[in-house]
């Protein structure tokens, strides 16, 4: 017998969660030693192939775990599709199976497979046995004994499942309850001082204190600190709750003016040079607020983490019917573990960092994703960039 060459790389689940049933090896033994057939397995069953997840191999016919035959050339095709037990003493003397290409190919006559269904009834494979000798096991005995370690093999594999899942739930708790302490430790963190600020500024002015303005000048900037952060927390509700941060788009949004007056903003307070490239000359379909949010989180983002004289650079391009807003700073290198998980909540480039909640990078991809787009980070060394690139469609042509 012909196999393709092993693919445990490929399929290492699924043979290894057969592999971690101890009984499949006596289960085995005991199908060849009742039937006397060469040949046993356990099969994992998919819609392409036909794939060896254990075997007994008596007779030479050469499968080993991770090794794969193609489905169609396999009975195992039909069982895939009426999940039923095909069995026949002698393909040469049955009327099915004497003209079925199986027998041929691979030169058996006796056969019996068993389909193996998990208790959620998806078909995970099968349990068979062949021969190239005609034997006698189409019997109600055989195809008992087939079908209760079958059953056998389906109910591990569905314990495994459920152990599993169990396991991820059990992760995805931890990481709730560890995101829980950190929103806590974040927003108090980030309240405090703000917060603290005011109530300074008001205890100055209830004393008449000369420089009053400066007092509130401050006052506000503390007071727009903390509507930011509310801001922060009801779009972080809205996207992990509501299905997303929907965009209110409308035509004839002019992209120039929107990237012009962030940088202007941001120019306010930061002496980082911030060089602009648009070759976006038309207006778009969009909605300009959550634009123009994602565009201040990203060149926010990049300022403040930026390396000092290095200029933080915009590109954005319409080609091919994609507009595309690329933000490039010099910085720290980011680990790739880290970079994969920047568009999380509470997720910063840098562990240690204690400039805001960590939700802005999470917003603004909510906010491309809105717009049916996507925003995307890489690190090439130094070099960050992050990228905004929404699909114009037909609703979001180019406005001329």
């Amino acid at each position: 017998m012909t196999a393709s060459p092993p693919s445990l790389a490929k399929h290492a689940t699924h043979v290894e969660r057969v592999q971690r049933i101890s009984q499949v090896g006596l289960i085995l033994d005991v199908c060849c030693r009742v039937t006397g057939m060469g040949f046993s397995a356990v099969a994992r069953v998919t819609d392409e192939t036909w794939l060896t997840c254990a075997a007994l191999d008596n007779v030479g016919f050469g499968l080993k775990p991770g090794d794969e035959l193609p489905l169609q050339t396999t009975i195992c095709d039909e069982i895939r599709q009426h999940k039923q037990v095909v069995v026949f003493d002698d393909a040469a003397l049955d009327d099915k199976y004497k003209d079925h290409h199986t027998p041929r190919i691979y030169g058996l006559r006796s056969y019996i497979s068993v389909p193996i269904i998990q208790t959620d009834g998806t078909l995970f494979g099968t349990l068979c046995a062949i021969d190239t000798n005609p034997r006698k096991i189409n019997t109600p005995e055989t195809i008992g004994m087939f079908k209760l370690f079958a059953e056998l093999i389906a109910s591990q594999l569905s314990a495994q499942s459920a152990s599993e899942e169990t396991a991820r739930a059990l992760i995805a708790e931890r990481e709730t309850a560890r995101l829980r302490e950190e929103f806590i430790a974040v927003v108090g963190h980030d309240l405090r001082n703000p917060v603290a600020a005011v109530s300074a500024g008001l205890r100055l002015l209830e004393r008449n204190v000369p420089q009053s303005d400066v007092v509130r000048r401050e006052m506000r900037k503390s007071i727009a600190r903390m509507s930011s952060i509310i801001s922060n927390l009801m779009d972080l509700a809205r996207g992990r709750l509501g299905g997303g941060i929907a965009a209110a788009k409308q035509p004839g949004v002019i992209l120039d003016d929107l990237i012009n007056d962030v940088v202007t903003e941001i120019r306010a307070f930061s002496d980082q040079d911030i060089i602009v490239r648009s070759k976006v000359d038309a207006p778009i379909f969009c909605d300009p607020q959550r634009i123009g949010q994602l565009l201040s989180n990203l060149i926010g983002n990049a300022v403040t983490h930026g390396t000092e004289g290095f200029p933080v650079t915009l590109d954005a391009n319409i080609s091919q019917e994609v507009l595309t807003i690329t933000v490039i700073n010099q910085g720290r290198p980011i680990p790739d573990a880290v970079l994969e998980g920047l568009f999380q909540p509470f997720r910063r480039a840098e562990a240690h960092s204690s400039s805001g909640l960590g939700l802005g990078l999470y917003i603004s991809s909510e906010i491309a994703r809105g717009h049916g787009g996507t925003l995307t980070a890489r690190c090439n060394g130094g070099e960050i960039a992050f990228t905004f690139a929404m699909p114009l469609g037909d609703e979001g042509h180019i406005q001329v």
